[in-house]
């Protein structure tokens, strides 16, 4: 399932590179916060409290900047809800939204996470199976959407470069199938799609064809070549991908369905659906701190240093991230990680590529 989340207030400022705006500016590792204490001396503190994990606050020839550090103890990461209640920690949010804790294997608990999960698809089955409406309502942005994913993906491509042989990806919170037809398709040769929700997997099914060719493609005639392939009906929690199957498992616009516990479990459990050399890609709502959960679909909208925590758990490494442009400007931010099971070097590039070798790598893109 996809969709889009509008800001509430309480979020709406903007980082800002300016070290002297007075905006809020994330450090995205301790070396960065290091590297701006020594560049930018002056009367530095430390603050906690409200949806801000940790405040610094620097005062340069009078003028006081704040500044949102990641370099925290994650754990008591404060938060609200869409209906105004804050909670001073994850663990908080959790064991009252779905019942979850380190030792929340009780009947209460259990009951309490398959309503959170139950609530959440029962959402989406009231929305009409289009694009508009897994997008909730922000249909306009697909175009600006696929075209940075495309140049992510092609940046993986070049640092880690797929093997020989067709390549395959695995679709997650599929919907109606929107990316696997625009974006997906375009780069691997076969795409499996898992979704839920079963009138959306139903019209991806239907808009992608019978032999999964996205019809109106420049492939449809050729459905070989590239195609749908699978379409599994089954939630994230639930599923396990097939073995070595994936060069790519893509990962949009759902994971914030998933409580903490399941969201490591699941990343930790598909790493085997990779081949060797594959990766994840993560594109997700981010929040400016903390996280925000939206009651009406039973998801959470969480911050970027929520997820770089929630990765180190899983052991897998981030390779690259890197922020969508073009969004209107109530939107969460956006987010894509790359994640693999351990660190790459990056590739050189050869010098004088050739048509043959490009073929060996990549299949033949869509015009």
């Amino acid at each position: 399932m996809t969709v889009l989340f509008s800001q509430t207030s309480i979020i709406k400022t903007h980082l800002c590179p300016n070290l002297c705006s007075g905006a809020l500016q994330s450090f995205e590792t301790q070396q960065e916060e290091g590297a701006a204490r020594a560049s930018y001396p002056g009367n530095w503190s430390s603050t906690r409290g409200g949806l801000c994990c940790s405040t610094l606050k620097l005062v340069v020839g009078g003028v006081v900047v704040k500044y949102s550090s990641s370099s925290v103890d994650m754990e008591e990461e404060g938060g609200l809800d869409s209906d105004g209640r804050t909670y001073s920690s994850r663990k908080e949010m959790w064991e009252a939204e779905a019942g979850e804790d380190p030792n929340g294997s009780d009947a209460k608990s259990i009951a309490k996470k398959l309503e959170w999960y139950h609530k959440g698809v029962s959402y989406w089955e009231s929305v009409e199976a289009s694009v508009d409406g897994v997008l909730g309502g922000y249909g306009s942005v697909n175009a600006r959407d696929v075209a940075d994913s495309n140049a992510f993906i092609l940046e993986m491509f070049n640092e880690c470069p797929p093997g020989a042989g067709d390549l395959v990806a695995l679709d997650c919170g599929a919907g109606v199938g929107r990316v696997t037809k625009n974006f997906l398709l375009h780069h691997f040769h076969e795409v499996d799609l898992v979704e839920p929700v079963h009138h959306f997997l139903d019209k991806a099914q239907a808009d992608l064809g019978s032999n999964g060719t996205a019809r109106g493609s420049a492939n449809s005639n050729n459905p070989k070549t590239h195609r749908a392939v699978n379409f599994y009906c089954t939630p994230l929690q639930d599923f396990s991908p097939e073995a070595g199957r994936y060069d790519v498992i893509w990962v949009q616009w759902c994971i914030g369905h998933l409580t903490d516990h399941d969201f490591i479990a699941f990343f930790k459990r598909a790493q085997a659906g990779l081949k060797p050399g594959g990766f994840f890609v993560l594109k997700e709502n981010i929040a400016k701190n903390g996280f925000v959960v939206d009651k009406s679909d039973s998801s959470v909208t969480r911050s970027d240093a929520y997820f770089r925590d929630l990765f180190k758990q899983t052991g897998l490494h981030l390779q690259k991230t890197k922020l969508q442009k073009g969004f209107p400007k109530d939107l969460f931010a956006v987010r894509m990680y790359a994640l693999t099971s351990e660190p790459r070097i990056m590739s050189a590039p050869p010098s004088q590529p050739t048509r043959a070798s490009r073929r060996r790598n990549q299949p033949r893109k869509i015009h």
